[in-house]
């Protein structure tokens, strides 16, 4: 199977935990839109859902397909959140971010009863770290942060280049009107120490370590469809 199928796959296998009038985190990235495909035949044949969208591109497509859709104000407690990740550990700690809707995704899996994240095996690690972490921060100060951002984790052993996520037309600014620094930092053996570290800095305003949000990971590759829980 090609990466698209593999994505398919996990998505499919994410929509049989989907009971019919469950309030739904809809999430954003590649694999999350085919997940909202296969979500939407299946309300076109009569399940009966609501989602809440992770960004404005999630919920564009879901306007599209006919998704049913709420805000987080209207349906402030979800039953499920369906997500994809950049990175997976053993524990079910992820890497989120790299569709820039990291702030959001967060936002919406907090309030959700359970969390599943769809991936292809490329996703799994064994430490994060590979995929750069993408840091949301405010436009203001911006400078001083990047330097408040690399003095903490130089403390913890943590190096490597931070870089401001720019596009053709300057930088990348995600749905709150903020700006990313993707920081190369390699492995991250305390996650829960950086996550303390970047909370502490002013300027942050969130950070794609999803640590304790993960139930659950549907994981496709060659061989099948394997479902991960954390590691004890």
């Amino acid at each position: 199977m090609d990466a698209k199928a593999l994505k398919i796959e996990s998505a499919r296998a994410a929509l049989a935990h989907v009971e019919d009038g469950m309030r739904l985190g809809i999430g954003t990235g590649s694999t999350a839109e085919e997940f909202v495909k296969l979500l939407a035949e299946q309300v076109a044949a009569g399940l009966n859902v609501i989602g809440v969208p992770t960004s404005e591109r999630t919920a564009a497509l879901c306007v599209e397909l006919g998704v049913p859709l709420s805000t987080l104000d209207e349906t402030p407690e979800l039953d499920l959140t369906i997500d994809g990740a950049d990175e997976i550990d053993p524990d079910l700690s992820l890497v989120k971010g790299g569709g820039g809707a990291l702030l959001r995704e967060k936002i919406v899996a907090s309030a959700s009863d359970r969390m599943i994240v769809i991936a292809d095996e490329t996703k799994l690690v064994d430490m994060l770290g590979r995929f750069p972490l993408p840091i949301e921060v405010n436009r203001f100060g911006l400078k001083a942060t990047e330097l408040e951002i690399a003095a903490g984790a130089y403390l913890l052993g943590l190096d490597g280049p931070l870089k401001l996520r720019m596009t053709r037309d300057g930088p990348f600014v995600t749905d709150g009107g903020h700006l990313i620094i993707d920081a190369s930092f390699g492995r991250i053996p305390d996650a829960i120490a950086l996550s303390d570290v970047l909370h502490a800095i002013p300027g942050v305003v969130e950070h794609g370590l999803f640590l304790g949000l993960a139930d659950l990971a549907i994981v496709a590759g060659p061989r099948g469809i394997r479902e991960l829980t954390a590691a004890l």
